[in-house]
């Protein structure tokens, strides 16, 4: 959230003519006005300007489900076929928290920037948007109270629930120095800023959105 090189880690869902805004914040805001604006956290550092950016959408930032139909206002999907947006919980600090299951056709995103522990529930996705707030140690918060997962961790426990594509979406900064010299995991890659991620329907499996 207080990255020295990046803005604060957000997530455009398109689909059909629906668009759905995760977290985000300053620097971070959606190219276009969204129908949602979801949060991972309702009590994060940036939660009075995440309300702000949403309000000036007419939208209430908030932590929640949503359910898509294959078209929207754009017009229909690729496939129509709907999109079901479950917000799952997380370990991470002292409060609720959460990530979201982004269902479509068979099709599994995650979108789950903060995590002391890797999420059961985010076993067999085809993709997904993962902490990278330390690079080798995970960190603990005083107290007890949660943490984040390190790369390292979240690559190895990826590989054992099966998930298809990892992409390191919160990078704090001993992942910023671990790419200036050059590292990168084991395990997945780097998120970058605007870059468009589609998901596609495993070889022989039928189409999706």
């Amino acid at each position: 959230m207080n990255s020295p090189r990046f803005a604060p880690a957000g997530l455009l869902l398109r689909h059909g003519g629906h668009r759905v805004v995760f977290d985000g914040g300053p620097g971070a805001g959606p190219p276009v006005r969204p129908e949602a604006w979801l949060v991972t956290d309702e009590h994060a550092e940036l939660r009075s300007e995440l309300r702000r950016m949403a309000a000036g959408d007419g939208l209430v930032a908030h932590a929640g489900d949503l359910d898509l139909d294959g078209g929207g206002a754009g017009g229909p999907g690729r496939a129509g076929l709907p999109v079901s947006v479950r917000a799952c919980p997380v370990v991470h600090t002292s409060h609720s928290a959460y990530g979201y299951r982004i269902e479509c056709g068979g099709l599994l995103a995650v979108w789950a920037p903060e995590f002391k522990d890797f999420p059961e529930w985010a076993a067999g996705a085809d993709l997904l948007f993962a902490d990278a707030s330390s690079w080798n140690r995970p960190i603990r918060f005083r107290g007890g109270a949660g943490g984040h997962a390190s790369v390292h961790q979240v690559g190895a426990e990826a590989v054992r629930h099966g998930v298809r594509r990892v992409v390191y979406a919160h990078i704090g900064r001993p992942c910023i120095r671990a790419m200036d010299a050059g590292l990168t995991p084991e395990v997945g890659e780097w998120g970058r800023e605007g870059r468009t991620y589609t998901l596609r329907p495993r070889p022989g499996e039928g189409p999706g959105d």
